[in-house]
């Protein structure tokens, strides 16, 4: 029997590392809309709707949920697309969701950021008189939710999308009582010393609904994690803040270069290749792939300004002009990996050409084929 999943959208590589988005009670996973993309040059994104909301069935959750049984929605989802490891970034329910996750199964977790949420959202009574309010007036009461959402999720004059809005007019009633229930018992105050993954607390200072005091108490508890505190921003900091967000992200997902520079690298050029290359290294070279995983991959292959096919264009007319022929050959396995076709190849070779010269193009041509046929074979 196929175990039920939330709705959920995917961009990215399949080879890349896992990064799961969560959202905030209300909204979808258009949450995340302003992020994902950059977010996938690098990751292999997943953002996921809580019962009721977006596309997700309200069938997912009952009356009485806990954050818990939000985090095995979760894991189930993570296991059902093959990510043993994963990292996680989530606001406010979705960031309480994710911090369970790092606390109960700590293994699974490789980073972890918390945005616009708490470890405690401010006690039982408030979400009990939500919920009933909910089941009371259902429909009724989510339009009026609808209409009071841009106070509780915005700074004042800030212009709420209109899509957003939607998301919470339209959230199944029952389910939506059913993640104030979870919100209602929520409290890790007491577990936070036990999460283990680097940690980022992001908080927006005109925060209404989660303050910074709560983000602040996030970060005395976590060790070693990581405090910051946007201006002009209120409980949905990615769409009130997007480029101060998504960069925040990307400074803590990658902030160890060689790292990130060593995902990239094998995920464009595979493991095999790259297994290759430190297998042959020595003491006279190891300094160099030191300085080409960090800087060549680690620094420009995962810049947000171009997408990795774009960059594959770029580095096969590079190398036809250079006539690097040894680089032209793996390079042309790593624009298949990125996405080209063999006629996008032919077409960058052929535009080549022009601007290269025939007799480097000619040379290009004859590797280039060789390499496809290799491909086709295997």
């Amino acid at each position: 029997m196929t175990t039920p999943l939330p709705h959920h959208r995917s961009d990215g590589t399949s080879g890349a590392p896992a990064l799961l988005l969560g959202p905030s009670l209300g909204t979808s996973l258009s949450l995340w809309d302003a992020q994902a993309d950059a977010l996938a040059r690098d990751f292999r994104v997943v953002r996921w709707d809580l019962p009721g909301h977006g596309g997700s069935s309200a069938d997912l959750i009952a009356a009485g949920a806990t954050v818990a049984d939000l985090g095995r929605l979760v894991l189930d989802l993570a296991d059902a697309l093959g990510m043993d490891r994963f990292a996680y970034a989530g606001v406010s329910l979705g960031g309480a969701v994710g911090s369970w996750l790092a606390v109960e199964h700590p293994e699974r977790i490789t980073d972890l950021a918390l945005i616009c949420t708490s470890s405690d959202f401010g006690g039982t009574e408030p979400w009990r008189e939500r919920a009933a309010f909910v089941r009371a007036k259902r429909d009724r009461a989510m339009a009026e939710l609808a209409d009071s959402a841009p106070a509780r999720w915005f700074t004042d004059g800030f212009e709420a999308p209109d899509r957003l809005i939607q998301d919470q007019r339209t959230a199944d009633p029952a389910a939506y009582a059913a993640c104030c229930d979870a919100l209602a018992t929520f409290d890790l105050r007491g577990s936070l010393a036990r999460i283990t993954a680097p940690t980022l607390v992001l908080a927006g200072r005109e925060d209404r609904a989660t303050p910074p005091p709560h983000a602040r108490e996030l970060a005395d508890g976590i060790a070693g994690s990581t405090l910051l505190e946007l201006p002009g921003a209120a409980h949905l900091a990615p769409v009130e803040q997007p480029r101060a967000v998504l960069d925040a992200l990307r400074t803590h997902l990658l902030r160890d270069r060689h790292t990130a520079g060593m995902t990239v690298r094998r995920a464009v050029l595979g493991d095999e290749h790259v297994d290759r290359a430190v297998a042959r290294t020595t003491a006279f070279t190891a300094d160099f792939q030191d300085f080409i995983t960090r800087y060549a991959w680690g620094e420009i292959w995962t810049r947000p300004g171009l997408d990795r096919r774009t960059r594959s264009c770029i580095t096969l007319t590079a190398l036809v002009a250079g006539g690097h022929h040894n680089e032209l050959a793996m390079h042309v396995r790593a624009a298949l990996r990125n996405g080209l076709t063999p006629d996008e190849i032919k077409e960058v070779l052929l535009q080549s050409a022009v601007y290269c010269g025939v007799p480097a193009a000619n040379s290009a041509f004859a590797v280039a084929d060789a390499v496809l046929q290799e491909e086709a074979d295997a």
